[in-house]
């Protein structure tokens, strides 16, 4: 009989090294003069040892918890997304060193913190290219480096990677936030959660500053920096919003939320050492991977990795989005991938096709070789009268199939959501949708602007919804940039607010992000529009305050899907194989 074939977990590194040194504040000089604070962990054996950098905000002693607290996961009221920097114990006891270092201006390092991931003074990037380089002249240390680190974390290997430092040999980020304005706008619309790990609400940790400070009032003139400020509480999205109320009244209480709120559009502010903007320059492997569930960071992770130019691989894992905290998750995968670039061993991690993905409905892991997927049917599902979702488009005019529509009053008179749902009938058989997609929404508002929320829905024959992937547009952004942007992936500049001229039918071109998703025979595929997010939506398996900014307007909405305004969806349709 052939001899079975050996799993991979049997070809890693093994737990041998039973007893860990300890190094705590040791101070890294930096090119500027300025030290940053680690602290060290490494097996205590003769020897030299490949290092694993895990470069944080939220201060390294905060990760010292792991060593006495047990993993929590969402929607758990002890889980606290700041503790990112891996499991040290495993890691050490694998042969690793594992460095947790304080980013410039936070814990016990020195510097200031400014802006967008602290590129504002000395950036983070070239901060860890001299904090490799360092390491790698240790007497302890081999020479070859990696990251490890999730969200936050994450974004900082990209960075990291993309200064090019001789002795980083390899990365792995996971679940990162790589373009930063859209970790803080959908396509105009904010997302809440970043107020969370900047401020520490919502039973999350926050970044811990050595000075609070607001770069865009230090950098701005006084009187730019006033007119900002009169600008957003003029907004009614803000102005109707007491707790941002009360921030732009007084600039000085959360200085880091407030740049973020003074820049609703994408400009210098968030173009400043983007890790975005750094894939294209990273030279080393990459093993880049995110949980379904967030779809903008599962959207920037597939942009990077289409953007890569070297080794990669590419997991994206089945949601809930979040991993627990501490982190320690896949850590047999992470010390697959660097027992093979770092340590020299083949572990197989470069075999078969190189993205993994995991597809809800029928709950399948499967391995593909590009993405889109090239067998990918492109096909338009059109929203029709009586509610109907058909792939047959409307034949007759708005004379004699008038639009549908919504009214949403704001907030501050309801709590009730408004919104307009199509559906297909019954699905024949299994369906598979797997990839990006878009709405092509014909519509008129009474107002100078709006929220488009877009909801993809699987439901099954009694009627129970599983959300499966979600799009959102500001009106007011829906500017196209035709040179980025394909039928299935439109692309919003955001570089300016453009009013809506009140009555005005206009078409919205709605990104909706990647999933993957089987609608079984007799499911139905549904499509739902709004305008606000009640907190119900709200996944509890995501981070504090994952909700949006909503609309302050209230909004008489039409939906025009006659056959001169074909408004449609489409979706990445997959053939039975």
């Amino acid at each position: 009989m052939p001899k079975p074939e050996k799993d991979w977990r049997d070809l890693i590194s093994q737990p041998v090294h039973a007893k860990m040194n300890e190094m705590k504040d040791v101070f890294v000089p930096m090119r500027d003069g300025v030290k940053l604070a680690c602290d060290i962990f490494h097996p205590d054996a003769d020897g030299k040892f490949p290092a694993l950098v895990a470069f944080q905000a939220f201060g390294k002693n905060h990760e010292d918890l792991q060593f006495r607290f047990p993993p929590q996961a969402r929607p758990s009221p002890l889980w606290d997304g700041t503790m990112e920097g891996g499991n040290t114990g495993y890691l050490v006891a694998r042969g690793y060193a594992h460095v947790i270092v304080d980013a410039r201006g936070t814990g016990d390092s020195e510097g200031e913190y400014y802006g967008v991931m602290g590129a504002g003074r000395g950036g983070e990037g070239r901060d860890i290219y001299d904090v490799v380089e360092w390491l790698a002249r240790q007497p302890w240390c081999d020479g070859n480096i990696g990251m490890i680190g999730v969200s936050y974390l994450a974004a900082m290997q990209v960075l990291g990677a993309g200064e090019q430092p001789p002795h980083l040999k390899a990365i792995f980020p996971e679940g990162g936030h790589y373009d930063m304005y859209e970790m803080c706008y959908q396509d105009g619309i904010m997302w809440m959660m970043p107020r969370a790990f900047m401020e520490g609400r919502g039973g999350d940790g926050g970044i811990v500053l050595t000075r609070r400070a607001s770069y865009m009032k230090d950098t701005l003139s006084k009187e730019e920096f006033e007119r900002r400020v009169r600008e957003r509480l003029d907004d009614p999205d803000c102005k109707n919003f007491p707790v941002f109320h009360q921030l732009l009244c007084y600039p000085h209480m959360a200085p880091l939320w407030l740049d973020f709120i003074l820049n609703p559009c994408d400009g210098p502010f968030y173009a400043a050492n983007k890790p975005a903007n750094a894939f294209d320059k990273i030279k080393i492997p990459v093993h880049l991977g995110a949980q379904w569930g967030r779809g903008w960071v599962v959207d920037g992770t597939i942009n990077g990795f289409n953007a890569l130019k070297g080794p990669k691989r590419l997991v994206l894992r089945s949601a809930p989005p979040m991993q627990e905290r501490p982190f320690h998750q896949f850590h047999d995968e992470i010390v697959r991938w660097y027992d093979h670039w770092l340590k020299g061993n083949d572990t197989g991690v470069m075999d078969g096709p190189p993205i993994r993905v995991f597809v809800h409905g029928i709950d399948e892991w499967r391995d593909e070789h590009e993405w889109p997927l090239a067998r990918t049917q492109w096909t338009k599902f059109y929203l029709r009268s009586r509610h109907r979702l058909l792939l047959e488009p409307e034949p007759f005019e708005a004379d004699v199939v008038p639009p549908d529509g919504f009214y949403q009053p704001a907030l501050t008179v309801t709590n009730t959501v408004a919104s307009v749902k199509y559906r297909t009938p019954p699905l024949p058989e299994d369906t598979e949708l797997t990839g990006p997609g878009a709405l092509y929404l014909h519509a008129s508002i009474d107002t100078d602007d709006t929220n488009w929320i877009v909801r993809v829905s699987d439901i099954d024959p009694q009627g129970n919804r599983m959300v499966t992937t979600t799009g959102w547009l500001k009106a007011s952004h829906r500017e196209v940039d035709p040179a980025r942007s394909r039928p299935w992936a439109p692309h919003h500049p955001n570089a300016r607010r453009v009013p809506v001229r009140p009555g005005e039918t206009i078409e919205y071109a709605i990104k909706i992000y990647p999933f993957a998703t089987v609608f079984r025979k007799g499911h139905s595929i549904e499509l739902e529009i709004r305008s606000i997010e009640a907190e119900t939506d709200v996944d509890p398996a995501m981070p504090p305050e994952s909700g949006h900014l909503n609309s302050g307007r209230s909004t008489v909405h039409k939906i025009f899907r006659d056959r001169t305004h074909r408004s449609h969806l489409l979706m990445p349709l997959i053939p039975r194989r």
